[in-house]
């Protein structure tokens, strides 16, 4: 069973459930002890951004207390593409894909954001789960569908949750951004707004919602705070550059 609903360290996801655990890490430390110092403080998971490793591989010890017992994380090194790794049993090297999915109990999926969208699915029968990296990138070049064709559950069966990122008042990117994705699809154009400075503002949570419908997904749980502006609970490589890394988590019991 999941040990995080007490803490407010822990953001809770909705696909959580008896058979299912699933949550988000943010900055904050769960249990306020030798936390990452400063850019990094207070539970950076990321051993790509210069922390010193033993602190973030501590954190990591960490984390597993509040999963189930016999749990085993499998992290990613996460590329930006369109790679999807199914899994059948814990890797001890880093797995190089944006994407995962697994029927394993006790084989908790992760994937780091400081901004990128972070999408969990699990199939209605609660006996299979991927965790996707939806950045930009990955979005475009459909980390979705590819994620739901490695599947065996159809995709009306599967629900799916977005989780913190970047929102759609800060990600401001170039129209070259806008072009790529209207070349996958016209309709994704409705998800950028220009501004004054000839920029537009991308809405990431909108356009995974829009792929997600699009592919059969029907059951969609928007959980997505801006997390550029939310500087005491997320970490943002947006707003500060030098950072740390959330995980979200998901993994069946």
């Amino acid at each position: 069973m999941l040990k995080t609903n007490t803490n407010s360290a822990f953001d809770l996801v909705t696909l959580s459930s008896k058979a299912i655990s699933a949550f988000q890490t943010t900055r904050l430390n769960p249990l306020d002890s030798n936390a990452s110092i400063l850019p990094y403080g207070n539970f950076n998971l990321g051993l790509h951004v210069d922390d010193e490793e033993s602190q973030v591989l501590n954190n990591r010890r960490q984390l597993l207390k509040f999963l189930p017992s016999d749990t085993k994380i499998q992290w990613l090194d996460q590329v930006h593409g369109n790679e999807v790794a199914v899994i059948n049993e814990h890797n001890e090297q880093v797995v190089t894909a944006d994407a995962l999915v697994t029927s394993t109990r006790n084989l908790a999926l992760a994937v780091m954001t400081a901004d990128c969208l972070p999408i969990l699915l699990k199939s209605s029968s609660e006996n299979e789960i991927a965790a996707i990296h939806g950045g930009w990138r990955p979005l475009r070049l459909n980390i979705i569908e590819n994620t739901l064709n490695k599947m065996a559950s159809q995709p009306s069966e599967i629900e799916a949750w977005l989780g913190p990122c970047i929102g759609a008042t800060s990600f401001e990117v170039g129209e070259e951004v806008k072009l790529a994705f209207q070349d996958v699809d016209g309709e994704l154009a409705t998800f950028f707004r220009e501004t004054d400075s000839n920029k537009f503002l991308a809405d990431l949570p909108g356009i995974a919602t829009y792929l997600l419908q699009r592919a059969g997904v029907k059951k969609i749980a928007i959980s997505s705070p801006c997390t550029v502006e939310n500087k005491l609970r997320y970490y943002s490589y947006r707003r500060d550059k030098v950072t740390g890394r959330m995980a979200t988590i998901i993994v069946i019991n």
